[in-house]
């Protein structure tokens, strides 16, 4: 199987998106923000990231269903239990 040829301008403008979406998380941090919407919008942004990662700099895309669905089930799994341990520690 042959990859199609991905332009430079595309992976910068992704690495780009990726360092933007990497400075959002930072400055929730540092701004001492809290709450269940808060942690919510940070792993919306780590799994949007983790696919963006696996997609176009893994090239994943590229792969069958099978292993995109693995990928996707490992970043649900991992979102959810952080998500699930986080709404426990609040009780």
């Amino acid at each position: 199987m042959s990859i199609p040829f991905q332009s430079d301008r595309f992976s910068t403008l992704t690495w780009l998106a990726l360092a933007a979406l990497t400075l959002t998380t930072f400055s929730i941090g540092e701004a001492g923000l809290a709450g269940q919407f808060t942690m919510l919008s940070l792993l919306a942004i780590a799994f949007f990231k983790g696919q963006m990662v696996a997609n176009y700099f893994m090239g994943l895309r590229y792969a069958g269903w099978l292993w995109r669905g693995i990928i996707l089930g490992y970043f649900l799994t991992v979102g959810g239990l952080i998500a699930v341990a986080y709404l426990i520690g609040l009780k």
